[in-house]
């Protein structure tokens, strides 16, 4: 499908189309879940398209969800204003950051280690995968492999990924190894919008775009991915409204300039619950190397007043390792017992 000219300059509303994947299903539970023992979820159900397109029953679930998909793009009314994507998201592999906020635990990471490069012995500024997480992205291009060869599942038409190492090696190991139909080559673009929520933590601070380009050799970036890292603070962190807002901005331009149906996203546990949010879909956790697909209908409508949303605000830390951090007022420093302010 061509690039959505009937959207431009226009408010795109987003349903999450319940009734094909289990993680729609407010029965499935989150924790645990793993989309290699589930199909990625896909429900084992019957489409109005199934009587012409598998007459005899021959054809395997992944097909006839495509073509189903393909039908609702050609066949629905108002087909110009709507449009479904499948969109896989894919939540990066345990990085060193991960097992540094396991090793310190959550209060003291958040208050004090996080704000550091390192402890001397390992890095977590815009983090590597672990050995472990290079094990989980095999695990998806092993999985992918099976569903592309035994069941003929759709290969992706477009590939984007966040800028930060550890979602580029994530879609690296998971997808370049395998063989992709000439017309739907892995040919990934990075987008600045689908990094993490930026925090004042240093795992959420992009390298510079010279650092990437040597990095990942080949890779396109999005028109205007500036070289340094222009929206991480070292003081002042992301709010969830607006994490919410920028995620639904990449969506839309993801929506209107690309006419792929078929599309994976590797992004961060935070930001795929912002975009799950932006989508109107349930809230879903991911762990690291999981993966969620989405059936995704969005419908062009007339414009909605804009509203001003907070976008950065302060946040606190600790000069030393904290006692611990309480929900209702954060850090308690161990030097004085006492709450710290947040530097303006």
């Amino acid at each position: 499908m061509a690039t959505w000219s009937e959207a431009k300059g226009k408010q795109i509303q987003y349903t999450s189309v319940a009734g094909y994947l289990l993680q729609d299903d407010p029965k499935t539970n989150p924790s645990g879940f793993d989309y290699a023992q589930h199909n990625f979820g896909l429900i084992d159900r019957t489409y109005p398209t199934d009587d012409k397109f598998d007459p005899e029953g021959t054809k395997s679930q992944w097909q006839r969800f495509s073509k189903w998909v393909h039908y609702l793009n050609h066949h629905c009314d108002k087909s110009e204003s709507i449009r479904y994507k499948v969109v896989f998201f894919g939540r990066h592999g345990q990085g060193y950051h991960n097992v540094a906020e396991s090793y310190y635990g959550t209060p003291a990471w958040n208050c004090y280690w996080a704000e550091l490069e390192g402890n001397g012995t390992i890095t977590w500024a815009d983090p590597l995968l672990t050995p472990d997480g290079f094990k989980e992205a095999e695990k998806a291009n092993g999985f992918y492999k099976t569903l592309y060869e035994q069941q003929n599942m759709p290969h992706f038409e477009s590939y984007y990924s966040s800028p930060l190492k550890r979602c580029l090696q994530t879609a690296n190991t998971t997808f370049s190894t395998l063989k992709m139909p000439a017309q739907r080559p892995f040919v990934p673009t990075i987008k600045e919008f689908f990094r993490e929520d930026i925090s004042i933590h240093t795992c959420d601070r992009r390298s510079t775009k010279s650092e990437i380009a040597k990095f990942m050799p080949g890779w396109k970036f999005e028109e205007g991915f500036t070289e340094a890292d222009e929206l991480w603070r070292a003081d002042k962190g992301e709010t969830s409204a607006h994490q919410v807002a920028r995620s639904k901005a990449v969506l839309d331009d993801v929506f209107t300039n690309d006419g792929s149906t078929w599309i994976s996203v590797t992004s961060h546990s935070g930001e795929i619950a912002a975009l799950l949010t932006a989508l109107n879909h349930r809230a879903f956790g991911l762990s690291t190397g999981q993966i969620i697909p989405v059936l995704v209908k969005a419908e062009a409508v007339q414009p909605i007043p804009t509203s001003t949303i907070a976008g950065f605000t302060p946040e606190a830390t600790c000069k030393q390792p904290p006692v611990t951090s309480l929900s209702d007022k954060g850090c308690v420093c161990s030097s004085t017992g006492s709450v710290p302010s947040p530097t303006l």
